[in-house]
């Protein structure tokens, strides 16, 4: 069947051809910024960079009971922290419902829209008839060509777009192609409602144009809500928008993406799990886009590769062990003077100047295996410990009276060494393994339970130069005590 006059896709991209790209992200705040929400934004990012268009940012918060300002501010928090700079002001959408309602006043004039007087015990009573029928729920058009009497003077009515009922609509969307709705599946939709509010439906089309909007990047589960706004959009003679719908994310089962699948708020990310945002950033980029065998890809080059034609238009699958791998590279990566700073963050408020620079020293040789901040931070709570250090069950068992006399052994070693660094100390330990005629471990692990009270930590002999001589010494004491007595 021909889709002459509703087929859309190549008019909105020639339209936007001759002009700037405009993507937005336009999260409900409902709740924090949902970890496939902030994909949405970042692919929504990363297109309006790569073409040199603006990327803006729309609070939709005209659901005034679930609305808060604590979500709302979670959401700019969490962008922030991605990185993901929007340009312009922020537009709060509950802040234009005069310019909503305006709209629907205008479709009204046209001829494009109606009012229904239909009441609720009417439409109920519709609804009940459909379902006995095995029919689809959806309005009937009972007032779609009737004239309002003197018995509708002065009752409330809803405003409703009149939609088209023959022929059918085609999206070419530019991830998922080629999409084609019947129009007879379309029913009359709200736009104002009785109060005289205005729909999501409608907001949504009048700050789209409003905003300059020329791509519409989104989740999948938009798609059916296209066929519906494209109705608004042609009515009112508007520009119509490229759409992308974006496949939604799963968990690695292959089920609707939860909270036991890592379905959180990027806030749990960072403060919760010790992420790094560049991190986040390249997981969600490659969770349905790719660019050949590229794994590792930083904001620039995202930038420069990503285009919507290398979208899945299969659901990605969420792997948070992956996730932490990526995490780590970043880790490794990372600035240790910024690492130092996140890491004392999470240790304690009382780290001062020397405490951080004890950090930065020791971050080389914490972050190697580290997939976290943390699992650093953890690492690295040895260093800070006040004496006499609490010493874990797994360590106790390495710290029996053999390895206390073993250790006053290396206790004394260490005490006569006149430089303090990782080359002598080295020297010095493996000399009392030898003399004791066993391997270098069995000496490193009394030592490190001695001086960390745990069985993992850095090299031994890092852990050594990082103490410094008198702290090290000192832990060591504590543990030869116990033998002394004996």
């Amino acid at each position: 069947m021909a889709c002459t006059a509703w087929e859309t896709g190549a008019l909105g991209a020639s339209t936007a051809a001759g002009g700037e790209v405009v993507t937005r992200f336009a999260p409900s705040p409902t709740g924090f910024l949902h970890i496939g929400g902030a994909r949405t934004a970042l692919f929504n990012y990363l297109y309006a960079r790569h073409m040199g268009g603006k990327f803006l940012l729309r609070i939709e918060d005209t659901d005034r009971a679930r609305s808060t300002q604590e979500a709302i501010d979670a959401i700019l928090d969490g962008m922030t922290w991605l990185g993901l700079d929007w340009d312009g002001d922020v537009v709060y959408q509950f802040a234009r419902a005069e310019r909503h309602a305006e709209v629907a006043r205008q479709l009204l004039e046209k001829g494009a829209a109606y009012k229904c007087y239909a009441t609720a015990e009417e439409l109920e009573a519709m609804r009940a008839e459909q379902r006995t029928n095995k029919q689809p729920l959806r309005y009937d058009g009972r007032w779609r060509d009737r004239v309002a009497g003197p018995e509708q003077e002065g009752q409330p009515f809803v405003v409703r777009l009149r939609a088209e009922t023959a022929g059918e609509t085609t999206i070419h969307d530019r991830v998922q192609g080629a999409v084609t709705v019947q129009n007879s599946e379309l029913d009359d939709m709200v736009l104002l409602r009785s109060d005289g509010t205005p729909t999501y439906m409608l907001a949504v089309v009048v700050d789209d144009h409003d905003m300059g909007v020329t791509h519409v990047i989104r989740g999948d589960d938009h798609l059916n809500n296209a066929f519906r706004q494209m109705g608004i959009i042609r009515a009112m003679g508007w520009p119509e928008p490229v759409y992308a719908h974006i496949p939604l994310i799963h968990g690695a089962d292959g089920a609707k993406l939860s909270k036991r699948h890592g379905a959180l708020g990027v806030d749990a990310y960072r403060d919760e799990m010790g992420m790094l945002p560049e991190a986040v950033n390249n997981y969600l980029l490659r969770l349905g886009w790719g660019h050949g065998d590229e794994e590792i890809i930083g904001r620039d080059q995202a930038i420069e590769w990503f285009d919507l034609d290398a979208v899945g238009r299969a659901p990605a699958r969420f792997d948070l062990k992956k996730l932490e791998n990526l995490n780590g590279h970043y880790l490794r990566e990372a600035d240790d003077a910024r690492l130092a700073e996140l890491v004392a963050a999470k240790l304690s408020d009382k780290i001062d100047e020397n405490g951080l620079d004890l950090l930065r020293r020791a971050m080389p040789f914490l972050k190697v295996r580290a997939k976290s901040i943390n699992e650093i931070a953890e690492g690295s709570s040895f260093l800070f410990r006040t004496r006499p250090i609490d010493v874990d069950e797994a360590a106790s068992k390495l710290l029996g009276d053999d390895a206390r006399q073993l250790l006053a052994r290396a206790r004394d070693a260490l005490a006569a060494i006149g430089d303090w660094n990782v080359p002598a100390l080295e020297s010095a330990i493996r000399d009392v393994a030898e003399e004791a005629q066993i391997g270098l471990g069995k000496v490193a692990q009394p030592l490190r339970a001695a001086l960390t009270g745990r069985t993992t930590s850095p090299g031994i002999f890092d852990v050594l130069a990082l103490l410094g001589r008198e702290e090290s010494l000192a832990r060591l004491d504590d543990q030869v005590a116990p033998a002394a007595v004996n």
